[in-house]
C-alpha cells in the first residue's frame, strides 16, 4: 500500500466550480478506502431500498390507505449502528403508539370536535417531555395529529377506528423493513467498527490537507476555494460524534461477543485506547477548524515574494500533515506497533517542516505582530496543529506499550 499521501491532482490545487466539487465528492465516495462521502452514499442507498420496499409492502400488498407512514418510518429509524436503529425504533413505536391510542380514548369519549383536539393537543405535547422517549418523544403529537385527521375522515367510528390500528400497523413495517436493511445490507458494525470509525476520521483529515496544500503552494487563495475548506472542516464535527458513537458501540458489543475471549483479539489494544485516540484526533480537527477559518480571512493583495514564500513553507507543512493522518485511514490495531513507528516517523517530518516554516517567518520582514495581517495567526495555528499531531503520536506510543505489558 503507498504509503504517500498526496492531493489526486498532484502538487496542483484542486478545480473549482460546482460542477468541479461534485466530481471531487463522488470521487472521495467512490475511492478505495471511502470515508465521509462514501457513508453518506451508503446511508442513502440504504434508506432508498427501505423506503421502496415498505411502501411496496403497504401500498401494493396490504392496499393501506395512508401507505406512507411506513416509508417514513423506515427512513426515520435508518442509523448508523444496528444498536442504534434497534433503540430509536422502539421508541418511535412506543410514541407513535401513544400518540394515537391517546386520539383513540379521547375520540370516543368527547367526539371529533375542535375541543378533542385541544385536549389531544395538550395531553401529546405534555407526554412528548416524558424521558423514556429520548428524542422521539415529539412523535406523539405528530401521530396524535395524523390520527385526529385520519379518524375525523372516516365513514364511522369503526372505520376509524381500524384505520388507527393500521397506523401502529404500518409503523411496525416500517420499523421492522429498516431494522432488516440496516442488519443485512451493509451491516453498519462492517463499516462503521471502532477502527473504521478512526479511518474515516483520518482520511476525511488526509482528504482535506491534500486539497490545501497544493493551493498554498501556488499561493490560490481565492475566497471560494478558502470558505470550500471551511465548509469541509466544519463537517469534521459530525465525522468526530460518528467515531466517538463507533468506539461506543464497539465498547458495548463486548459484552455480547464471544469473539473477544479468542487468541486472535487478545493482543489487540482496548476500546480505551480507541478512545484516547479519538479524542487526540478530535483536539486535531478543532486546530483545522480554526486554520481554515483564518485562510477565510486572508486577503491575496501584495504578492511579494515573502507572502509567496510564507505560503510555500506552510505548504509543506500542511503537505506533511497529509502524510501523518494517511496512517490514520488505514488504521488497524493489530497493525498498532508498525504503524506506531510509521506515524511518528511522519509525525517528525511534520515537526521539521514546522521549524522550517517558523525559522523563515521569525527570520524575515513578515508583520507577525500586526493583527490586520494573519502571517502571526496562521503561524500560532500551525504551532498548536503540530502540538496535537505529537499527541496523537504519544497515544498510540502508550497504546502499543499497554498492548506489549499486557502480552507479557
Amino acid at each position: 500500500m503507498s504509503k504517500e499521501a498526496a492531493s489526486p491532482y498532484g502538487e496542483r490545487p484542486a478545480p473549482q466550480g460546482r460542477v468541479a466539487r461534485a466530481r471531487q465528492w463522488m470521487r472521495r465516495a467512490l475511492g478505495a478506502r471511502g470515508g465521509h462521502e462514501r457513508d453518506v452514499l451508503i446511508i442513502i442507498g440504504k434508506s432508498t431500498l427501505a423506503a421502496s420496499l415498505s411502501w411496496f409492502v403497504a401500498h401494493d400488498v396490504m392496499q393501506a390507505q395512508t401507505p406512507a407512514f411506513a416509508p417514513f418510518s423506515a427512513v426515520l429509524i435508518m442509523q448508523v449502528t444496528v444498536y442504534r436503529s434497534l433503540l430509536h425504533a422502539l421508541r418511535y413505536v412506543g410514541a407513535v403508539a401513544l400518540g394515537v391510542l391517546l386520539q383513540g380514548a379521547l375520540g370516543l369519549l368527547g367526539g371529533p370536535d375542535m375541543l378533542t383536539f385541544v385536549l389531544m393537543a395538550l395531553a401529546a405535547l405534555s407526554i412528548a417531555r416524558w424521558r423514556p422517549l429520548g428524542s422521539q418523544g415529539s412523535n406523539v403529537a405528530t401521530a396524535a395529529f395524523f390520527a385526529f385527521s385520519t379518524y375525523i375522515s372516516a365513514a364511522s367510528i369503526s372505520q376509524g377506528f381500524m384505520q388507527l390500528g393500521q397506523i401502529i400497523l404500518l409503523v411496525l413495517i416500517g420499523c421492522g423493513v429498516g431494522v432488516l436493511v440496516n442488519v443485512l445490507v451493509l451491516p453498519p458494525m462492517r463499516y462503521r467498527g471502532a477502527e473504521y470509525g478512526i479511518q474515516t476520521l483520518g482520511q476525511s483529515l488526509c482528504d482535506l490537507f491534500s486539497d490545501i496544500y497544493p493551493a498554498l503552494k501556488e499561493g490560490e487563495l481565492e475566497e471560494g476555494r478558502t470558505r470550500h475548506w471551511r465548509h469541509r472542516a466544519f463537517n469534521l464535527g459530525s465525522i468526530t460524534e460518528q467515531a466517538k458513537s463507533s468506539v461506543h458501540t464497539a465498547w458495548e458489543s463486548l459484552y455480547y461477543n464471544p469473539r473477544r475471549k479468542l487468541q486472535g483479539h487478545s493482543g489487540e489494544p482496548s476500546f480505551d485506547s480507541y478512545q484516547e485516540l479519538v479524542d487526540a484526533l478530535e483536539r486535531v480537527t478543532y486546530q483545522v477548524a480554526s486554520m481554515t477559518r483564518s485562510f477565510v480571512q486572508w486577503h491575496d493583495g501584495d504578492g511579494d515574494p515573502e507572502h509567496r514564500d510564507f505560503l510555500q513553507h506552510y505548504g509543506d507543512f500542511i503537505a506533511s500533515l497529509a502524510r501523518v493522518t494517511e496512517v490514520y485511514s488505514r488504521f488497524q490495531g493489530e497493525h498498532l506497533p508498525d504503524q506506531s513507528q510509521e506515524l511518528c516517523s511522519r509525525t517528525e517530518e511534520a515537526r521539521e517542516r514546522h521549524g522550517r516554516l517558523v525559522d523563515f517567518a521569525n527570520g524575515g520582514p513578515l508583520p507577525l505582530a500586526d493583527p490586520s495581517e494573519p502571517y502571526g495567526i496562521l503561524l500560532g495555528e500551525a504551532t498548536r496543529l503540530m502540538e496535537e499531531v505529537q499527541h496523537t503520536c504519544d497515544v498510540l506510543e502508550q497504546a502499543v506499550g499497554r498492548s506489549s505489558a499486557q502480552r507479557s
